[in-house]
């Protein structure tokens, strides 16, 4: 039987990926330094509280709302503030499937979405699931990585729908600037397209620049359609509870709304456990975020206490997000080097091509990882870069 042309042609794994299963199936003892996962990073949780406010009897009922219960969404309007309203948000189970229902709304089979890189790899699948293509337009460093808004505008076809962006950006960690998000919504609406904006990260800057977009909600009037994502896996640091958002903004945004509820109708997946729980997890999410900052300032002093120490390594600026990206000499391809480390270290990093950073020269850190981890990881890697 034939599958759909939408899936990968194989599924065979990577090399870095196989040699990982071979690794842990031998029992090797590894130092992940790419773990993202917080519920698997050694944070405090209210256990209790949390527990609760699943586990309500609010919880056993089933009174579906395709745009999501109301007191959750007013539930997240209030952490997000800047006036947004329940009235303005529509809940998903993930921002992944936030991504699923907009291209549904936004693209036609063939259409296009243009996404800045480097970026996050899921949104290539996330657009072709849906039958469209996502085109990444290279960004530029100088000093820090900044949009280029004149590549973008050169790359909108007659079949381009969207652009997506993530403040701050995944892996690179830069925020928007203010002057990036005028020219960005002057060129959606001279162009008629919608801007995707990805703030699941937004809640944790660590190096940000004056000038930067802390929220694209700061922006109450868009001239061009904004769909702002966002979602419990980061704010709240809940990925196993599955709650997600889309608010909506700019001109059309009620017919938005209302198109987006029809297509949630279809699938109703937001559970009522976690509509009911939201307004607690919520409450609960700044003493995460709190704990979950402590640990990315504190990885990120230890990794500039071991590189003073290399003089052949350097790190780029971390605005926000969780990660850090190691620069390196390109004596080999990135995804070599992070199999030359995972087999004769036991430390196990991501290659940088694997987010499309330009050329080789690049690893990327998970910032999240427990601090004794990341430090002895780093003593163990650095000598062999």
């Amino acid at each position: 039987m034939r599958l759909s042309s939408r899936l990968p042609h194989g599924f065979e794994p990577n090399a870095l990926s196989a040699a990982l299963g071979r690794l842990r199936a031998e029992g090797r003892d590894l130092l992940d330094l790419t773990r993202s996962n917080p519920t698997r990073c050694g944070f405090s949780y209210p256990e209790d509280t949390l527990l609760a406010a699943l586990s309500t009897r609010d919880a056993l009922d089933y009174d579906p709302d395709p745009r999501g219960s109301r007191p959750a969404r007013e539930a997240v309007a209030a952490h997000h503030g800047h006036g947004l309203r329940a009235e303005d948000l529509l809940l998903t189970a993930s921002t992944s499937e936030g991504y699923a229902l907009l291209f549904k709304l936004l693209g036609d089979p063939g259409d296009e979405v243009l996404v800045p890189s480097p970026s996050y790899p899921l949104f290539e699948w996330l657009a072709r699931l849906e039958g469209l293509t996502a085109h990444a337009v290279p960004s530029y460093f100088h000093d820090r990585w900044h949009l280029d808004t004149g590549a973008l505008e050169a790359a909108v076809t007659p079949r381009t729908r969207a652009v997506v962006v993530v403040n701050p950006n995944n892996p690179t960690g830069q925020f928007l600037s203010k002057q990036e998000w005028t020219e960005l919504t002057g060129l959606c609406a001279r162009r008629n397209l919608a801007l995707l904006v990805d703030e699941v990260f937004s809640d944790y800057p660590l190096e940000p620049t004056p000038d930067r977009l802390a929220t694209a909600l700061l922006d109450a009037a868009p001239p061009c359609p904004v769909f702002l994502l966002s979602g419990l896996s980061k704010v709240a640091a809940l990925p196993q509870v599955k709650l997600g958002w889309i608010a909506v903004r700019g001109p059309g945004a009620e017919a938005h709304l209302e198109a987006l509820a029809f297509l949630a109708d279809q699938y109703l997946s937001v559970a009522s456990p976690v509509q009911a729980a939201a307004p607690a997890l919520l409450a609960a999410a700044p003493g995460i975020q709190d704990q979950i900052r402590r640990r990315l300032r504190a990885n990120l002093s230890a990794l500039d206490g071991l590189l003073a120490e290399q003089p052949r390594l350097t790190r780029l600026p971390v605005e926000g997000g969780w990660s850090a990206l190691l620069r390196r000499p390109a004596v080999d391809a990135d995804e070599a080097c992070a199999l030359r480390l995972l087999e004769r270290a036991s430390v196990l990093v991501h290659p940088g091509s694997f987010f499309d950073l330009p050329g080789n020269g690049h690893l990327v850190l998970s910032l999240l990882v427990d601090a004794e981890v990341f430090r002895r990881g780093l003593e163990t890697a650095l000598p062999h870069l």
